[in-house]
């Protein structure tokens, strides 16, 4: 990796937990150039300006949170485990989560739903793969007699994510993590509901 790139890709990487944890319009480029230690010149010959790092940042922070999803939902052997899986990936959002500030789809809708277009569109294209991704699961267990026939796969995925990204909003508020511990426990319960039971 060339000079140029490594310092395309340190303002990234360190502008994604900035905005993560500050927010969008909670930031400016002078908290850009102190969480990277460049110049305002360094900055600037890399990135026109702040919307265009915080275009890239989110993309970066929705891989690395896409990355460990999809990771733990390979562990699993079944569809409801690999759910649970991904469910485990946010048991802790107080103060483990992939990235710094929580997670960046909750954080981005919030900050980003009245301010910058571009960067609500590109949290709404999130929300959509990651539901999505949920469903494929779900349809594939349904698919193989896991779960019964009545199941609602859209409506279900659906439920989940809007649970999951909840549970963060809750946990992180309250610095309680029981909060998505109940949100678990509840998805289980749901999805154990729809188990087809073996003849």
């Amino acid at each position: 990796m060339r000079k140029g790139e490594k310092t395309r890709q340190h303002i990234i990487e360190k502008s994604a937990g900035l905005f993560n944890t500050k927010g969008y319009a909670g930031s400016s480029i002078q908290d850009i150039i102190d969480v990277t230690g460049l110049t305002k010149g360094g900055v600037y010959r890399t990135f026109a300006g702040k919307d265009e790092i915080a275009l890239e940042a989110f993309d970066y922070a929705h891989k690395v949170m896409t990355e460990h999803i999809v990771r733990a939902a390979e562990k699993g052997e079944t569809a409801l485990h690999k759910i649970m899986a991904i469910c485990a990936v946010y048991e802790d959002p107080v103060y483990n989560l992939p990235i710094e500030g929580g997670c960046p789809l909750l954080n981005t809708a919030v900050d980003a739903d009245d301010g910058y277009l571009p960067l609500r569109k590109k949290a709404e294209s999130a929300h959509g793969q990651f539901t999505s991704f949920i469903q494929s699961i779900l349809d594939a267990g349904k698919a193989v007699g896991e779960f019964s026939s009545d199941l609602q796969t859209e409506a279900l995925s659906s439920f989940i994510v809007s649970s999951l990204e909840g549970g963060v909003m809750t946990s992180r508020l309250t610095r309680d993590n029981k909060h998505m511990g109940f949100v678990i426990e509840q998805i289980e319960f749901v999805l154990s509901s729809y188990k087809r039971k073996k003849e």
